[in-house]
């Protein structure tokens, strides 16, 4: 397993971060051999969030059961909107303190907010999370689908007032291109050719990418032949023609290379320019995919895969 680092925190951070909004941690169950599995494969990052039903507290009964918080790189999340915008103080503060207790720690590596709301004026948000680092109660901070230029304004206001700036963001990233949003509440992309300007901020910036969909909700399963092999959210967001010849080539390399497309399709977003991290969810082949962070794929191959995108 490889690691990297991110402004804000001294630990390391493993390349591959294990997702836990999988259906079984989402309803409570006790999947420990499960995530002793993920912990034997090297893998130390673990991404939650308040709306994952009762998977923060599975998690912050194994670390406990385990002994291992010490040494796990926490992510959650918080602030998302159900109604209407949750990015007040109150709702905040209320958000994290819920997962602090679930989670059974006293402050998070890595507090990401959930969804923006462009509305709210970034700098309050920036006072607020600098105020929550003062008190201990998280480490490094950013955005989860937040745009590129909402995370850069949000630092600039922090940078001219000599405050911690966002070290991170959550959007959805990786050899397959969201078609559309299968939520339609906000989910931000930076894969494909419209999105390489949010690329080349980020690879210039630092901010750490801790990329959603790695994987493209399953499209890079060795059984995936056509659309009516994907689920239904898989097919809203990463069907069609475009996904599909990008899975044959993934596909033409891995066997190259003797690796699986998921392999490549991970090895992919972690070789480029970015400070990039890959949140994985998947129950099964740990192994595989947790291999896939010794793999490192050259300009040329990711060009060959994505079809020159960032030209």
């Amino acid at each position: 397993m490889r690691y990297g680092t991110i402004s804000g925190s001294e630990k390391r951070v493993s390349r591959i971060v294990y997702g836990t909004a999988n259906a079984r941690m989402r309803k409570g169950e006790e999947v420990f051999a499960l995530l002793d599995e993920v912990w034997a494969q090297g893998i130390n990052a673990f991404d939650t969030a308040r709306v994952y039903g009762k998977a923060e507290e599975v998690l912050g009964r194994w670390m406990e059961a385990r002994g291992c918080r010490s040494e796990v790189f926490l992510i959650t999340k918080g602030g998302h909107p159900a109604l209407f915008s949750r990015l007040g103080e109150r709702a905040i503060r209320r958000d994290l303190k819920r997962s602090l207790e679930a989670l059974r720690t006293d402050s998070i590596d890595l507090y990401l907010l959930h969804r923006d709301d462009p509305r709210r004026p970034v700098g309050e948000i920036v006072e607020l999370l600098n105020a929550l680092h003062a008190e201990g109660k998280v480490g490094a901070f950013g955005g989860s689908n937040w745009t590129a230029e909402r995370i850069e304004s949000a630092n600039e206001y922090a940078y001219r007032r000599g405050l911690i700036p966002f070290s991170a963001s959550g959007p959805a990233y990786g050899l397959a291109v969201m078609q559309r949003d299968p939520w339609g509440n906000g989910a931000v992309s930076i894969s494909g050719k419209k999105n390489a300007p949010s690329r080349t901020w980020y690879a210039q910036s630092g901010c750490a990418v801790f990329a959603y969909s790695a994987l493209g909700h399953g499209l890079f399963s060795d059984g995936v032949k056509s659309e009516r092999d994907l689920s239904d959210w898989g097919r809203r967001a990463f069907g069609g023609e475009e996904n599909f010849s990008r899975l044959a080539r993934c596909r033409e390399l891995a066997k190259e290379k003797g690796a699986s497309a998921a392999q490549i399709a991970l090895a992919y977003l972690l070789s480029g320019p970015m400070n990039a991290f890959a949140v994985a969810t998947s129950l099964s082949h740990i192994a595989d995919l947790a291999a896939a962070s010794e793999l490192t794929l050259t300009k040329e191959e990711r060009d060959f895969l994505s079809d020159h995108e960032d030209d």
